[in-house]
This record gives C-alpha cells, structure tokens and sequence, in this order.
C-alpha cells in the first residue's frame, strides 16, 4: 500500500463519487466523529456523490438514507440498496432477494444462530441483529471480549459448512445465503440510480474501507484506500488497497476527503 500522499492530484480531480466503509472507517472507537460527518457534507458540497457501503443493517440504513449527507447506502454487505431523494421525498429500497425468499433465509440463519451460539461460547448475536433484513450478525468484539482468531474462523467455518457466505469486519462475522456481496449492490445502485457504469467509470470512483469484508471493493476499485488501522487486519486481506492513510478511523476518513477536496480546487 501507498502512503496517501502518492494518491496523483490528476487522478483525485478526475474522482466523481466516494464509497465508503463504516464501522472504523468513518467511526472511531465506536463512535461516527464530528470530523467524520462533517468531511461527509464537504465532499457533497464538493460536487462529489457519497456512498456508505457497510454491513450496517437495513433499520440503520433507512436512517442513514434520509438523514446524512450521503447519495444512497449499501446495507448488509450488498443485501440492498437504499436512496432517498429530498427533491421528490422518494424513498427506493432495493433488494436482491424477494420477501418470501428473505424469510426462507431467515428460518435457516435461525437454525445456525443456535449451532454458532453452542459451539463458540464468548460470542453473541450483534445488538443490531433485530434491524437486518436478510443476514446474521455474530458479535466478536463490539459488545462482547474480544474472542481470539481461531474462535472467529470457527464461526465462519460453520455459516460456510451450512452453504451460507461469511464475512468478516472489523466487528461481526456476517452471515447470510445468496451471491451478492458490497461490490455487487454497489454496481446496481450506480446503474439504477445514477447511470454509472462502475467498470468503465471505475478510475472515477474512490472506495475507502478498513477489514476482512472491504477484499472485494479492494481488489476492485484502483483507487481504493485503507485507513491506517487496516494494518491490524492486513495479514489476513486478500487483496489491500492501493493506498493507505496516515490517521485511523474518521480521522483517516477526513484526511482523504480534504485531499479529493483540494484536487477539485
């Protein structure tokens, strides 16, 4: 990974639309900054699209939607997409899976929050859990102790052996069944709602994220970029971003916008 500052002003003029990670990319210890949410609005006020590409659930990204400086959000790592348009008070939900289908995972995901539950004692359903639409959340380290590595890889062994995905953030092993992931909702709402095509507007595109379920958007976007606590996970990534902050959290967050801002004059 590159330090940021190697990030060109030709390619960070060219920029159109900035995706990002939540959870310890734009928080800090759990917390979205007043420095974060502020970079938030100044890249809007920019003339730059802001795109929140989380694992976040479906209730949080209903509120997000509406109430941040924000274009849309992709919610449970690539379940749907949500966009709420103030000119017209239109609100779009998308989702990959039907109602009926959403409720058929959910009877099953039930089934493995039981297995997850006996087999990996420390861990916890996500406090966040009764908001999700279509996937389960395993706490391992936002309400719960910390559980070690091996305990982490055994939750995923266990949502994989059932032939559901797993995902791993900086807080939650996300579960769910379907073929979808943050990459795949991501092209769909640029295309539904913005015609962007992301392949070929890809060099326009910035994606900043920090974890394990960031890998697709990574080995992706040619301009993606960690924020500085993505050291604490590297060794276990797949694929890295191009570039990496100087500052953690929402303060590496805030570092990168004020370069795209800069860039635009």
């Amino acid at each position: 990974m590159l330090p940021l500052r190697e990030f060109t002003e030709d390619a960070r003029r060219n920029i159109k639309a900035v995706l990002c990670d939540i959870d310890d990319t734009l928080t800090t210890d759990g917390h979205l900054t007043a420095e974060a949410y502020v970079a938030l609005e100044a890249l809007q006020d920019a003339g730059l699209l802001v795109f929140p590409i989380t694992g976040r659930p479906a209730g949080w990204c209903d509120h997000i939607a509406r109430m941040w400086p924000v274009d849309g959000v992709v919610g449970e790592n690539g379940a749907f997409y949500f966009r709420y348009d103030h000119d017209t008070r239109t609100f779009t939900k998308r989702f990959l899976a039907s109602d009926a289908e959403r409720a058929d995972n959910r009877r099953r995901l039930d089934v493995l929050k039981g297995e997850i539950l006996k087999a990996v004692p420390g861990t916890a359903v996500a406090s966040d859990q009764h908001y999700r639409e279509a996937d389960l959340a395993i706490d391992f380290c936002e309400d719960v102790a910390p559980l070690p590595a091996d305990d982490i890889q055994r939750i995923v062994g266990i949502f994989e052996a059932a032939g559901a995905t797993a995902k791993v953030s900086s807080i939650h092993v996300n579960g769910w069944f379907g073929d979808y992931d943050k990459l795949s909702m991501t092209g769909r709402m640029l295309d539904e709602c913005f015609g962007i095509d992301m392949e070929a507007d890809k060099e326009t595109l910035v994606f900043v994220g920090d974890s394990p379920n960031d890998v697709p958007m990574f080995d992706f976007f040619p301009h993606a970029v960690g924020v500085a606590n993505i050291a604490d996970v590297e060794i276990s990534l797949a694929a890295e971003p191009a570039y990496v902050t100087e500052a953690p959290g929402g303060a590496g967050f805030a570092e990168l916008a004020r370069a795209l801002i800069a860039a635009k004059g």
